[in-house]
């Protein structure tokens, strides 16, 4: 007789656990430096939040996802008018500030852009602070504002430092969906262990798949889909607290759980104990809307301008040294279909660069066919090393 599967339900995981316990016990206002960077990324992804407002490719999604499904005193929408739930008002708010690929980055085993959490972040809190409802509303301040982004940006950063979920396939913005839903839930007046059932439910999600940001399948939802993500921790969060329950062993279960299943059997750690560090040490997109692997190679193509613009006609081929992380995400040639295709190219970039003296988010939409006739093989004839 084959052995029985056990039904008794163990404790929460520990990665669970210790996500949560942060989130809920540890002070971090303590560090000047992370409340004054914090005021920073809040400023940039505003920002960035409101230039998009410039590019229809985006705007065309703003709104309630059903014509006239808005909500009085909802959440408001960053430069718009439009007042949603706070689900609708994560993916509207998180879709503006990722859309140009010019919000914060952080870098390590895994990569990603920890202000992504601000689309369920300023969500919840503004749902909080508008309602109506005296069981609900909450009086915000800015405190509340940077308290929640300096752990959010901890939770997502620290995760990535040492568990590499692309190369196994799997989208970043799964970490913005364990993030958010971590800290949604404490926003929204969650308990521990509510927050421990949201998190599990977040981590059976699974994760999306990265096939969106690569060739030959580049395109637009690369940009919305921390955005989605956002919007889903907020909905799982809500769900938590109107008593929904939780799945202790999300992670650890055998054959069924997240490691088993999509992260080849390994076990999802942290690489160091959650505080302040990923907010003391984010990295900024200054000078150019482009994937982060490609700020250097667009700043050297700019200083190069002033000294090739006026001998196009003597360059037979560029070469391009490069990291492997830079070969694996923009390393492409052949058509680039769409904008998405074009900042993720960094043959692309590297050539505007060169032709312009300047990277804009405009270069993706508006220069293309000029682009194609002047440079078309250039891809072909480019060296990634």
């Amino acid at each position: 007789m084959r052995a029985h599967n056990s039904s008794v339900r163990p404790e929460y995981d520990d990665l669970i656990l210790k996500i949560v316990n942060y989130v809920y016990d540890t002070p971090v206002l303590e560090s000047k430096l992370a409340v004054e960077t914090a005021k920073y990324c809040l400023l940039d992804s505003i920002g960035v939040a409101l230039l998009t407002l410039n590019f229809p490719a985006c705007t065309k999604l703003l709104g309630p996802l059903v014509p006239g499904a808005s909500m009085s005193n909802g959440a408001r929408v960053l430069g718009t008018d439009f007042e949603l739930d706070p689900m609708e008002a994560a993916f509207n708010n998180g879709a503006l500030i990722r859309w140009l690929d010019f919000n914060d980055t952080w870098l390590a085993a895994e990569w990603g852009h920890p202000s992504d959490n601000l689309g369920a972040i300023l969500a919840c809190l503004d749902y909080l602070h508008r309602s109506k409802d005296t069981k609900i509303h909450k009086k915000i301040v800015l405190e509340n504002l940077i308290e929640a982004m300096i752990k959010a940006h901890e939770i997502q950063g620290v995760l990535a430092l040492n568990n590499s979920f692309n190369k196994v396939g799997l989208d970043h913005v799964l970490l913005v969906r364990i993030a958010s839903t971590a800290v949604s839930t404490w926003l929204l007046g969650g308990s521990k262990e509510q927050a421990c059932a949201a998190l599990s439910q977040a981590w059976i999600d699974g994760s999306a798949l990265r096939t969106y940001r690569h060739a030959p399948n580049t395109g637009s939802r690369k940009s919305w889909a921390a955005a989605d993500a956002t919007a889903r921790a907020v909905r799982l969060s809500l769900l938590v607290l109107k008593g929904e329950m939780g799945y202790p062993s999300a992670l650890s279960a055998r054959r069924w759980g997240f490691e088993a299943v999509c992260f080849e059997g390994r076990e999802i750690s942290l690489e160091r104990d959650l505080g302040t560090y990923v907010m003391e040490n984010i990295l900024f997109k200054i000078s150019y809307p482009a994937e982060f692997h490609a700020q250097t190679a667009v700043e050297a193509a700019v200083k190069l301008h002033p000294e090739i613009i006026k001998k196009l006609d003597q360059v037979k081929h560029i070469e391009i040294e490069t990291t492997e992380a830079s070969v694996r995400i923009i390393d492409k040639v052949g058509p680039l279909n769409n904008p998405a295709d074009r900042d993720h190219c960094l043959q692309y970039m590297i050539a505007i660069g060169l032709l312009y003296g300047n990277l804009t988010a405009d270069h993706y939409d508006s220069i293309i066919k000029f682009f194609s006739r002047q440079f078309r093989n250039m891809g072909k004839t480019g060296c990634l090393a």
